[in-house]
């Protein structure tokens, strides 16, 4: 068994929180960008009450959540 290559792959992932509560594990290295719900879409039901920031990622979807946009960005820059 002479030199062996051991490949070690680690996935960081970012807990945020559904605006409803439900826990979301997000891969940062998905993120595309950061949005925030104008106040309107949230009335109009078309982000759920609660949502403080849509995060956009990398396939095109898009997950509401309850942390604001600042927050968001700053648990994603810390795994970084």
């Amino acid at each position: 068994m002479g030199d062996s290559l051991a490949l070690i792959l680690a996935l960081v992932f970012v807990e945020l929180h559904g605006p409803t509560g439900q826990v979301l594990e997000i891969n940062p290295a998905e993120v595309s960008s950061l949005r925030e719900p104008l106040d309107e879409s949230v009335g109009r039901h078309h982000w759920g009450r609660g949502t403080h920031c849509v995060v956009v990622m990398a396939n095109g979807g898009f997950n509401a959540v309850a942390e604001d946009c600042a927050t968001v960005l700053k648990k994603l820059e810390q795994v970084k």
